[in-house]
């Protein structure tokens, strides 16, 4: 973790409790998770008990404590979702990626999270991709998402792969 872009986040911050939500937004958004170096820091920073930045930080699902792939996959199972078919789709994810609820695959491509509502219950079932909605999900439509994932991934790897043997 680089001292330097967690200074920059909590400059003028510091001493300012009400300010924790919003610099946790920020360690999110830059790090893809919270460090426990950082919270420590955060702590220390801003005034607020160690403990209390702890709760926050796990009380919000919008908070991870530990890396997330690059692709995070949030299924909603709230009731409407249930009733319409999301009980499939972890199933779906877990046999074409190998990993389950809260875990992150071994290349750190891809991570699973579930949540009990994403607010779009007419639009059930719904999975989100990255911050981007996809309803009425079913598992083949789960599936042509993972797998046209998976051909993004390539592609930017071959196109990197292209870039590094211009300059070589």
């Amino acid at each position: 973790m680089s001292d330097v872009t967690l200074e920059s986040i909590l400059e003028g911050r510091r001493s300012q409790p009400h300010q924790l939500i919003e610099v946790l937004q920020d360690v999110q958004e830059r790090y893809g998770y919270i460090p426990e170096e950082a919270m420590k820091i955060i702590a220390q920073e801003l005034g607020v008990p160690l403990m209390e930045v702890y709760r926050v930080a796990t009380f919000y699902k919008a908070f991870s404590l530990s890396p997330r792939g690059k692709n995070v996959f949030t299924i909603c199972l709230g009731t409407a979702c249930h009733v319409r078919g999301a009980k499939l789709l972890p199933k779906q994810l877990a046999g074409q990626l190998g990993v389950s609820a809260g875990e992150t695959t071994e290349d750190g491509l891809f991570t699973v999270e579930h949540v009990n509502c994403l607010g779009a219950c007419a639009l059930g079932p719904v999975v989100v991709h990255n911050e981007t909605y996809h309803h009425h999900m079913t598992p083949g439509k789960l599936r042509t998402l993972i797998d046209s994932t998976h051909e993004d991934k390539m592609e930017e790897i071959t196109h990197d792969q292209a870039k590094q043997h211009l300059r070589s």
